[in-house]
Formats: structure tokens, sequence, C-alpha cells
């Protein structure tokens, strides 16, 4: 079409829109309005109708192109579904190592295609179980792993060089993964055939959990140190799982959603760099992980904006010549926040409407949120409800079989161009600041987040924002729920479990190896070689983080208010 032809084919558009504004909707809105004032995603307006119009700065060629194409809008594979499904990996851990290995078990019996470890809260911040302040968190969020031997319980029986495991783990990554290699070699695997997720994104952790241990700086060294390790010795292992999931569940909206999150991943890959790796031997085993919320369209728009967005600025900001350095490939985990205490069943039909946003978006790996989340630990009939709700998208609704099914829509291919251009707003403003450690360190990302939540808290509260069954269509008596409650006696024999291993194991070589960590943290050399040697002597976390803690200090926030 000619530039004049299209001119002339805008122009009609327009006055066809003016006309109808103007008469047919103009006498509907005159008889009754509309339910409310404003109608917003959690980024952008939502328009009223959708026309050529909306999408009118979208160029085909430029932005949407073919999938497994350059920028990978519309996906990263050719065929996508019709090819191969995503991995279903429940997210799944609790109480010691022998408990989670029998979870893991059954979710792989019931077709699960990959494991997905949540760790409790000590180990999270790299205590043992039997320190003091740990005593009320053991095993009660996810598994407690204090050594080598509750990693190789773990993994009895499971194969990691057939099985992928995504770790959620972050200050405490490198430790984490340094037990997973040496199980995978205990068991004959080789650190170049494991295969594998650490989360290892641990400035998040600073504006969105809080499970943070040293310095952003020293973070930032550690998380590179694994990153440019797996680079050059465990090809297969993605060494970061850069996260937007928690910091919307903190209450971001999906455009902050993505722009901190690329702005933290632009500090991990500018951090490699200055480590002398190639930007091409890091990038294509960088992997993500988002959170898909209630607001279906702007869901689907959000996974193909950040794909679009990943590829240009890895292309051309970063000079990556290897295709699969532009391709984004992201785990999701169906919003936990949005998940309600009241009515828990209702959490079955909000995930699987995120689970087929997430899968409409072109999605890699998903795990559902189950639906008794909102009060405990997952049942394992919930954990199956929620594997089954993806099998059935996967199989039996039909929205596999053509790739990116909304590509085309006037109203997603505005929302995937307005979401990429906020989201770049807050790119630009942390790059400013002088990058994400400096955004993290003046607060200024806390503030962001923590505004945005207050404010849909507060939609919430005014009615403007409606949650079913909590401020509408509430019930006056609702059937007590069965919850999950992990046995206190755990505890128990987890401490005693750590306090076999201490006075079993060569003690000597044990603080030999806690030693040379030390003085590897107060030089510059990659810590991954020492904290292997530490792990196979069988040095617990706590002991190995604690060497780390001697030599940078621990993390004091400042007031955000």
């Amino acid at each position: 079409m000619s530039d004049e032809n299209g001119h002339a084919n805008g122009d009609r558009l327009r006055q066809e829109w003016e006309r109808w504004e103007s008469t047919t909707l103009k006498k509907a809105l005159g008889r009754g309005g509309e339910r409310q004032a404003e109608f917003r995603t959690t980024s952008t307006p939502a328009e009223r109708l959708a026309t050529p119009l909306s999408a009118g700065a979208v160029d085909f060629d430029r932005d949407i192109g073919h999938p497994g194409e350059y920028p990978y809008t519309r996906g990263v594979q050719p065929t996508m579904y019709r090819g191969r499904l995503w991995t279903m990996r429940q997210y799944a851990g609790f109480g010691t190592a022998k408990e989670s290995n029998e979870r893991f078990k059954f979710l792989l019996g019931e077709g699960q295609t990959g494991l997905s470890v949540a760790f409790d809260l000590p180990t999270q911040i790299g205590m043992d179980s039997d320190d003091p302040d740990a005593q009320a968190e053991i095993g009660q969020v996810g598994v407690a792993i204090d050594s080598l031997a509750d990693m190789e319980e773990m993994f009895d029986g499971i194969p990691l060089d057939r099985v992928s495991t995504s770790m959620t783990i972050n200050a405490p990554a490198p430790v984490l993964v340094a037990m997973y290699v040496a199980v995978a070699e205990k068991q004959g695997v080789p650190s170049g055939d494991v295969m594998g997720t650490a989360q290892n994104d641990v400035l998040k952790e600073y504006v969105a959990r809080g499970t943070y241990i040293y310095p952003p700086r020293e973070s930032l060294r550690l998380a590179a140190d694994l990153i440019t390790w797996c680079a050059r010795n465990a090809p297969k292992v993605n060494s970061i799982s850069v996260s937007g999931y928690h910091i919307r569940d903190a209450g971001a909206t999906a455009a902050q959603e993505i722009g901190f999150a690329f702005a933290n991943a632009i500090a991990y890959l500018e951090a490699c760099q200055r480590a002398g790796v190639d930007i091409d031997d890091v990038a294509p085993r960088i992997s993500w992980i988002y959170n898909t919320h209630n607001n279906f369209f702007e869901e689907v728009a959000k996974y193909r904006a950040l794909r679009r967005m990943w590829a240009r600025l890895l292309r051309v900001r970063f000079g990556a010549q290897n295709p699969n350095s532009w391709k984004l490939r992201t785990h999701v985990q169906t919003g936990g926040v949005t998940l309600t205490a009241q009515q828990p069943e209702n959490n079955i039909v909000r995930t699987t409407l995120q689970a087929l946003a997430s899968v409409l978006g072109g999605v890699q790996s998903l795990a559902l949120s189950c639906y008794d989340e909102a009060l405990a630990i997952p049942t394992t009939d919930a954990q199956r409800i929620a594997l089954r709700t993806q099998q059935i998208i996967a199989h039996e609704s039909g929205v596999t079989d053509t790739a990116d099914p909304f590509g085309g829509s006037y109203y997603v291919e505005h929302l995937t161009d307005q979401i990429e251009q906020r989201a770049q707003e807050y790119i630009d403003r942390v790059e400013d600041m002088g990058g994400a450690v400096a955004a993290i360190e003046s607060g200024y990302v806390q503030a962001e987040i923590q505004e945005a939540a207050v404010e849909q808290q507060q939609q919430v509260e005014r009615g403007e924002r409606i949650v079913v069954g909590v401020n509408r269509f509430r019930s006056e008596e609702e059937p007590e729920p069965v919850i999950f409650r992990v046995n206190t006696e755990l505890a128990r024999t987890q401490v005693e479990r750590v306090r076999r291993l201490r006075a079993a194991r060569d003690g000597a070589a044990s603080a030999a190896s806690l030693r040379r960590l030390g003085e590897a943290a107060r030089g510059e050399d990659n810590l991954m070689p020492a904290i292997l040697d530490a792990v196979k002597a069988y040095a617990t976390l706590g002991e190995i983080c604690g060497e780390l803690r001697g030599a940078w200090g621990e993390y004091r926030p400042p007031t955000v208010v």
C-alpha cells in the first residue's frame, strides 16, 4: 500500500470513528452511560473500542514479525506449542529433604515435567537450622537445606541428567547450585550435563522480598560469579532467572514489573562484561520468571512486549550476535498475591484465567499457585488440581494449536505497544540514576513499588476494584477449608541432622575450606571454586554464608518514606 493510500485509509477510519462516536455511541451513553468513569489495566487506560487506529504506529515487519524470528514478539519458537508444550513445573518443597523428595516424586508421577524447589526462610537467608533465630521457620514455607547431605537426600532417585530443576534461591544461590552440581557428580552426571535454573536475582530482594544477606554491590559480584562460572563449567544451567514475579507481587504494575526487572538484568550483564565474559556466552542462559495477574489482555500483551524489548536490548545496546541471546525465555508463576483466603475455591478460577493468559502470551514454563496457598502450604489435592488445570489447557482447550493467536488483534497490539513504552520509561529513569544498584540504594525503586501497591489496595477499599468474595459477593458462612500443616517434629529432626553432620565430617578439611573461602571473598577471584570446595567438604550453608558475612558485612535497608 502506498503512503498516499495509507493516509487516505487512515483518514477514512478516523471519519468512521468520529461518525460512530457522534451517533451510535452518543445515543447509548445518553441512555445509560457506562459502569464506571474510567477503565484501566494496571499500567494504562483501557480503550473503549480498539480499531486499526489503535495499532496504527505498529509496523508488522518491525514490531510483530513471525514466531521464531527477531524481535520474537510472537514467540521464541517457530512452531510454539505445536512442537513442544511448556514445562509444567509446580512449586513445591516443605519440611525436610525426605518429605520434599516424596512430594517431588508424587508430582512427577502425576505427569509434571520439571521440578521447582521452594526453600524455607532460614535457607533463603543463609542460616542453618540449628541457628537460634531459625527455630520458628524450619521447613515451614519450603524445604530446609543445611548441607550437601540434605541435597543428596532431596534428589535421591531423581536423575539430574533427565529432570531439570528450578531453585527459587537468591542470596545464597551459588551455595545451593554448588550443592546441586555436587549431587549430580555423585550420580555420575558431569557439571556440563546438569540441567536446571537458579533464581540468583538478588537485586530484586532489596525491593520486593527482603531475603538479602550482603550489601547490594557485593551481592551483585556473587551473582555474577555464579553466572560466569556456569557459562564456563555448567552451560546447561540457567544461572540466573531474573524475577519480575516478586516485584509484581510486592505491588508493582505490569509496566513496573518489566521495567525494574530489565534494569536489574542490565546490571547483571554489565557485571559479567566487567569480569571479561562475552555477552553471547552468558545471555543465552539467562532465564526469567514473571507473574501473571488477573487483567487477561494486559498479561497476554505483557509477554509479547517483554520479548520484543529484550531482543532489541541485546541486539542493539549490547551488540549480541547470537540469536539465542536475543530470545527471552520465561517461567511464569500465577499471581500469589491475587489469591484470597475468603472463598478459596474461587482461586481455581483465577489461576485458570491467569494460566490461560500466560499460554496465550507464549511462555516456556508454568506453575499455578494452588487455591489454598493464601492459607498454607498446598495440599497434594490442591497441587493435583493446579497440574490438571495446566493439562486441560494444554490438551483440551485448542489454544496450543496455533502460534500467537492474538497476533493482529487491534487491542492486544495496542496494549503490547503501550506496555513497552511505559516499561521503557522506568528503565530510562533507573539508567539516569546510575543503574539498578544506585536506584535501589537511593530507595527509588522501593518507593515506586510501595506507591503502586498502596494505590491498588485503596482501589479495593473504595470498591473501585472488585475482588469477588472480599469486597463484593461475600458469603455469610464459609466452610472450613482443609489446611496442610507442616509437622513441627520435622524441625527437631532437622536440627539433630545438622548437628550429627558436623560431628561426623572431617572437621579439619571443612574448616580449611572455609578459611580459603573467606580469603577469596576479600580478593577479586571468582568465588565458585572455593564455594564448591567448601560444599564438598560438607561445610554447612550457614558456615559458608557466615564467611561471606565476615568479609562483606550485612545489608541494612534505607528508610523509605
